[in-house]
């Protein structure tokens, strides 16, 4: 069997993986030139976390992570206004918790397949033909690669399912919220940080800010907007929408980079009903994008992909493409629904639901509460194999 990937981010380095060594030929096609390195941290739990060890890449993942003392909300000063310790939020998933930045995710998953897996970047898939044996994937050079199942792991705004299932509008869930990453050099604002993930206390707009080892830091903000519409001049866009913050946030928006170095992106969902037509199958954000409201899109995305893995190397395909939605779709559904119900929580629209957020992140400081928040946020942990 000859399996086609298109994408190689978490979810297409994760099937390659899963299937590296069952003797089903893998060709990843990747429309970037190179490695993608924005992205901001995750914190990686859940089935993804059982994953990851049955890849065997648990130990570069946590070579790779970081320690996080607790996530902090600070004021325009500077000044810590509620938090949340990471080693409780450990402690009630057993200890199977580490946050990583997902480039980093990224590397160790292609680490992994690396002389295993023909991997191609730069190739930009322009059509799909999928017949009762196979599919061809036509490339933007003219070229072509055929194979017997072609999986659309190409993130939410999936070339794939456009091209296979119709366009975006139809699946695509906007939650009414941007958001943005990259990383600057300041080892002042690294300093300040230390090894906390720390969060303006804010209403409609936030960043969130960690120090990386090499004296860099890592950006992260969100901001509410009933526009999904992408921005003309993201770089503008971020310097506009949150000038208003402060602490050492002016000193992160001064170093915003362009458009080419910027992570910015709706925050979404991707509904469909159906994973798979014919030879063609979806995986990871293209059919189970949960926000990252909900936490989980990276461990999602490497569980995901070794369930399908699993099916595809002991089914016959048409089989196997039905028992892998049978089987992950359920988990999927209810990440999306503990997504949904973060919204009013995630970023509050008003000063009273910000006061609230903070009694109820106070509240894990009571016995007991840390293992009732940390299963309602992970939900049913395991893989169902």
């Amino acid at each position: 069997m000859k399996v086609v990937i298109c994408g190689a981010g978490i979810a297409g380095l994760a099937l390659a993986g899963s299937l590296m060594h069952t003797g089903i030929e893998v060709v990843v096609v990747e429309r970037a030139r190179r490695p993608r390195e924005q992205g901001y941290m995750i914190d990686f739990f859940g089935p993804g976390y059982d994953a990851a060890e049955h890849l065997g890449v648990l130990p570069r993942l946590v070579e790779l992570g970081y320690r996080v003392e607790e996530a902090a909300y600070l004021d325009a000063a500077g000044r810590r206004r509620a938090g949340l310790g990471y080693e409780r939020f450990a402690r009630s998933l057993g200890g199977r918790l580490l946050s990583i930045m997902r480039p980093d995710l990224e590397r160790a998953l292609r680490e992994h397949v690396s002389d295993a897996t023909d991997l191609r970047f730069g190739s930009v898939v322009v059509g799909v033909e999928s017949g009762s044996d196979g599919v061809r994937v036509a490339l933007s050079d003219g070229s072509a690669v055929e194979g017997d199942v072609l999986v659309g792991a190409d993130g939410i705004h999936s070339t794939v399912r456009r091209l296979v299932f119709g366009e975006e509008e139809r699946y695509l869930r906007y939650l009414g919220f941007h958001t943005v990453a990259y990383t600057f050099e300041d080892r002042e604002v690294s300093r300040l940080v230390g090894d906390r993930f720390c969060l303006t206390d804010t209403v409609e707009q936030q960043m969130g800010f960690y120090g990386l080892r090499d004296g860099r830091v890592a950006v992260f903000a969100v901001h509410r907007t009933d526009n999904p519409n992408l921005p003309d001049d993201p770089q503008a866009e971020v310097q506009r929408k949150y000038a208003s913050l402060g602490w050492i946030a002016p000193r992160a928006l001064a170093q915003c980079p362009p458009a080419s170095e910027l992570y910015y992106d709706q925050v979404a969902q991707i509904q469909i009903d159906r994973w798979s037509a014919g030879r063609v199958v979806l995986l990871g954000d293209a059919c189970q994008a949960v926000s990252l409201l909900a936490g989980q899109g990276a461990s999602l995305a490497v569980g995901g992909a070794v369930v399908l893995g699993r099916q595809l190397a002991a089914e016959p395909i048409g089989t196997a493409l039905e028992r892998y939605q049978e089987l992950w779709r359920p988990v999927v559904a209810e990440k999306q629904q503990v997504g949904r119900r973060l919204v009013p929580w995630f970023l509050p629209k008003s000063r009273l639901r910000l006061a609230m957020r903070r009694m109820m992140m106070r509240m894990t400081g009571l016995p007991g509460a840390d293992r009732f928040f940390g299963s309602a946020l992970a939900g049913k942990s395991g893989l169902p194999l």
